[in-house]
């Protein structure tokens, strides 16, 4: 889990860096991570299958007048990646991960607002690489994501609304890699915005019947936000690697959530819907996140890693909604890779998630006024295996 919907962990080695895995990423996952430096893998090609297993925990929320506590969540997330064998001194590789989403689900008061908010992303990846010499290498690759939501949300004694629909959209990824001396690596990767255009249907109505008064399209527009990484690879022995990353993600493409429909809904049917038709603002800024990783080889079979990411929230206090309240997060991990076979090797990793309390007071302007959000915690555990051929 990164700071709002991202999930930046889609292989084994970035599970276990907590992501911290862009100047030194090799092997096949060097096609998401960064494709440039797919020209500096071994001979040959090489393929990486993953499964990510995702746990979240309930976020316990209370305020004066009561409190709530959201549905535990669990994912099974599969990820690819594919590296092909050297074309002179170019390379070609392909990813499929999922780059967004997940789900938050709440029984009580946060149903009002968010009794469901589910997005669900895949995207596939191809890129190229090109050696421009043995220190320097640059790639591009194009992004298709394809989505799907779901909103579901009402009051007991009001009004109901019950949202699906779906979208591919497309996007870039640039990546370099600079080795100015043999024991350290620079790079920088970017991933352009995709806007996920999701269109769907909707059924709204009455909760005293819940027969729909209306049931047809809808629309809204989602941000998959831009990201600059920056990182630097150090060897400190022959058999140890420390790597840097600064990432920056931006946020403030995410202004409001607005769905929208063919009528107006803030006066059809006598107003009473108005509130399913009128934007919410998000108002999130551009947030920074911090890694560091340590691989280590401990001999010819195994290779350890641990992380650590320091990640700040895009979220602005004054619009915290009930669909992801997210704060600051600490995140740790480890794992490890063993090498089976000259062309084989398996490997797990596991990624721990803490984010900080959410307090709320008058003086922040939420129209939640006093209340607090905590106990937010994920567990990802990520189990996979690498051939090389």
């Amino acid at each position: 889990m990164a700071a709002g919907y991202k999930i930046p962990e889609n292989s084994i080695n970035s599970m276990a860096l907590s992501a911290a895995y862009v100047a030194n990423a090799h092997g096949a996952d060097a096609a998401y991570f960064n494709p440039a430096a797919m020209v500096f893998n071994e001979s040959g090609a090489s393929l990486e299958a993953d499964l990510n297993i995702i746990h979240l925990t309930s976020i316990d929320y209370a305020e004066a007048g009561g409190s709530d506590s959201s549905k535990k969540e669990d994912f099974l997330i599969p990820s690819f990646h594919y590296v092909s064998p050297e074309a002179g001194n170019a390379r070609f590789g392909l990813s499929v991960v999922t780059p967004a989403g997940l789900s938050k689900r709440w029984p009580a008061i946060g149903a009002a607002t968010s009794e469901e908010f589910t997005l669900k992303t895949v995207e596939i990846n191809p890129s190229a690489a090109y050696k421009v010499n043995n220190q320097f290498s640059v790639a591009a690759g194009a992004r298709v994501i394809y989505s799907k939501g779901v909103v579901k949300s009402g009051s007991p004694a009001l009004a109901f609304r019950d949202m699906e629909g779906d979208s591919f959209d497309f996007g870039y990824n640039l990546a370099l890699l600079f080795k100015p001396t043999d024991s350290l690596s620079l790079a920088a990767t970017y991933r352009s915005k995709i806007d996920l255009t999701v269109e769907g249907n909707a059924k709204i109505g009455s909760t005293a019947n819940y027969v729909p008064v209306y049931n047809g399209d809808v629309s809204v527009m989602v941000p998959v936000p831009a990201a600059l990484n920056l990182a630097a690879a150090y060897d400190i022995t022959p058999s140890t690697t420390i790597e840097l990353v600064y990432e920056r993600t931006y946020w403030s493409a995410y202004d409001q959530l607005d769905f929208n429909y063919p009528i107006d809904l803030t006066t059809a049917f006598g107003g009473v819907f108005a509130p399913f038709d009128t934007p919410s603002i998000k108002n999130w800024s551009d947030s920074n996140s911090y890694r560091i990783g340590l691989s280590h080889r401990l001999n010819g079979k195994w290779d350890l890693m641990a992380g650590f990411a320091y990640d700040k929230t895009p979220v602005d206090k004054r619009y915290v909604g009930f669909e992801l309240p997210d704060t600051d997060a600490k995140i740790f991990s480890f794992g490890a890779r063993y090498q089976y076979s000259d062309k084989l090797s398996i490997g797990g990793a596991f990624l721990y998630d803490k984010k900080d309390k959410l307090t709320l007071t008058p003086a922040d302007g939420n129209s939640l006024n006093t209340a607090t959000f905590e106990n937010a915690e994920a567990y990802l555990f990520t189990v996979g295996m690498e051939y090389k051929f």
